[in-house]
């Protein structure tokens, strides 16, 4: 058994049973709690009723010159509350959690989520129109209806969803509190943040806070779509490995080049070869090939290989007579 830090990185050998959570009667009570308290505050904000005064009297009280030492820590912790960084972030987690579980449903719910996410916050905001705290022209209105797009905070939404969602794909109970905790004090945080920069009214962060809740207590109604959807993608990937493994040979484009095809060569016996056989010579000539034989338009002619002998075994050739020259005998008369 493996003991070391780096066995977790391992697949499990078996998808885990992962329990999907299911639209239980708790779920549904809170989700109508929470669609209650969003409609409330969006006809608070259009009735320009108390919570519109409570916007601007924290929005001339300046929370960013009250306590400036704060701001550049919290100009970084907002952007936990941002889509892109954090949806790169949450992704990257939960596609190592799906080839690791052998699943897809973890990034399928985050897709899901975040599409529900764009579509109701995006509609709201571009229906109200409502301008933000920096871009306010009379002071004790609701600013509505004016081609902004701040209500409600998509700071605030983005963040309830995006680190909600690891609670709800939680496999542990003990897993899901934990990350509950966490995604509640990031997207309060985030919320709050951007009323002390001055971005977001709070009754913006309100609807935010409602926005984001009402998607993650939504999603089990989203489960069998993403369960066909699981299916079919994976079927897709079998049919595609299935094509890759059995495809033939590519197709030859018309009047591109072909390749040539060479007739096979045939060697002729030679006279060594025990498995020749005798042929008889009928008026000299040889006999041709049987009637319904077919032969190579090129015959190839081959030669017996010589032997060749080993060189320990070859004799040493040694040249005829002296290897010193010739010299002329001088002969001394007596």
């Amino acid at each position: 058994m493996r003991t070391d830090i780096f066995a977790r990185l391992d697949r499990e050998p078996e998808p885990p049973k992962i329990e999907i959570p299911r639209m239980s009667r708790t779920r549904l009570a809170l989700f109508g709690g929470t669609s209650a308290f969003y409609v409330a505050i969006v006809v608070a904000v259009l009735a320009s009723t108390w919570l519109v005064a409570l916007d601007w009297k924290l929005m001339l009280f300046r929370p960013y010159e009250q306590w400036p030492e704060q701001h550049a820590f919290l100009d970084y912790f907002v952007v936990l509350g941002q889509r892109g960084p954090t949806a790169v972030m949450v992704a990257a987690w939960l596609g190592w959690r799906s080839w690791r579980q052998h699943t897809l449903r973890p990034l399928l719910a985050l897709g899901a989520a975040l599409l529900l996410l764009n579509a109701t916050v995006g509609a709201v905001k571009i229906g109200l129109g409502r301008l933000g705290p920096h871009y306010a022209t009379q002071i004790g209105s609701a600013e509505l209806f004016a081609g902004g797009d701040i209500f409600p905070s998509g700071h605030t939404a983005n963040a309830v969803v995006t680190w909600g969602i690891l609670a709800y794909l939680a496999t542990t109970p003990r897993a899901r509190r934990y990350l509950s905790a966490l995604s509640a004090v990031v997207s309060l945080g985030v919320g709050l943040t951007t009323v002390y920069l001055g971005t977001h009214w709070l009754s913006d962060v309100l609807l935010g806070w409602a926005a984001g809740l009402l998607i993650l207590l939504g999603l089990p109604w989203c489960e069998p779509v993403i369960a066909r959807a699981e299916r079919f993608i994976l079927a897709l990937r079998d049919q595609w490995r299935a094509r890759r493994t059995l495809s033939p040979s590519r197709p030859v484009a018309a009047g591109g080049p072909r390749p040539a095809v060479f007739p096979p060569r045939v060697h002729a016996p030679t006279a060594d070869d025990p498995s020749r056989e005798p042929v008889a010579m009928v008026g000299g000539a040889r006999p041709g090939p049987p009637a319904g034989t077919r032969t190579t338009a090129y015959p190839t002619a081959t030669h017996p290989q010589r032997p060749h002998a080993v060189r320990s075994e070859r004799s040493p050739v040694t040249p005829s007579g002296s290897r010193r020259p010739p010299h002329s005998r001088t002969v001394t008369g007596g």
